[in-house]
């Protein structure tokens, strides 16, 4: 996806590819040079790859559901590309890629332009720069209990 389309999208729920492990819906928050930040209910913050997405939906009624209140001052990792990113959250626990075979959960211990290395319990896996599609590492936006305590 070009960047000067996604920006169209900044601030608005959208749904990042049609199906399949990788397709979220959420609030699109940054675009940069070959990622874009996206503010997912379940996920929290993932950042995806641009060369990796084949489709973005937007509703044209403005219907898409999203339950979550950003706050303000709501602060996230930018970075001038994905890889100086991944640098930026080295020994985070990460989630690379959201479903399927490929995907991996553990400690991000280095990154480059070729490859990311997660410690995964007792192993170092090694991952292709160019097979990464997206990657999480815990920042999520705390849900309110306000209408729980009202009820009490």
């Amino acid at each position: 996806m070009e960047k000067e389309m996604m920006n169209l999208f900044v601030g608005k729920t959208i749904k990042v590819d049609r199906g399949g492990p990788e397709s979220r819906s959420g609030k699109l928050l940054a675009v940069l040079d070959d990622f874009f930040v996206l503010l997912t209910e379940t996920d929290g913050v993932v950042y995806y790859k641009t060369n990796h997405i084949r489709s973005v939906t937007e509703s044209s009624k403005d219907d898409m559901k999203f339950g979550l209140k950003v706050p303000e001052k709501f602060d996230f990792k930018t970075a001038e590309n994905f890889v100086k990113l991944l640098e930026s959250i080295r020994f985070q626990w990460v989630r690379i890629n959201r479903g399927g075979p490929e995907s991996f959960e553990g400690v991000l211990s280095e990154a480059n332009k070729h490859f990311a290395s997660l410690i995964v319990k007792e192993e170092v896996v090694r991952v292709s720069m160019k097979h990464i599609r997206n990657i999480s590492y815990g920042l999520k936006v705390e849900t309110s209990n306000n209408d729980k305590d009202d009820n009490e």
